[in-house]
């Protein structure tokens, strides 16, 4: 049996909550989303702001012309949505 285990300590520190989540490679990023959610925005609020951070902070990274794939769970009509943002692949 291989160990697949790696020895890795973070110089970033751990935030965790109890309302909602935020989480990405840059910490302004998740700041970005943290202050929608914060203000009252929902999770797609908080995901498009985090996206748009990240082309700021790092744009050799992620970029606006880019697929997008999501499930989204609506309470109010107890329906579950699916999202396909996909383009086609260049030749």
């Amino acid at each position: 049996m291989i160990d697949y285990t790696i020895s890795f300590n973070s110089r970033r520190s751990n935030i965790s909550g109890r309302h909602g989540a935020v989480a990405t490679s840059q910490p302004l990023a998740a700041q970005a989303g943290l202050a929608v959610l914060r203000a009252g925005g929902n999770a797609i609020d908080a995901a498009v702001a985090t996206a748009a951070a990240l082309c700021v902070v790092e744009p050799g990274m992620t970029g606006l012309g880019a697929d997008a794939f999501a499930l989204i769970w609506s309470a109010a009509d107890q329906k579950l949505y699916g999202l396909n943002a996909s383009g086609p692949a260049p030749a």
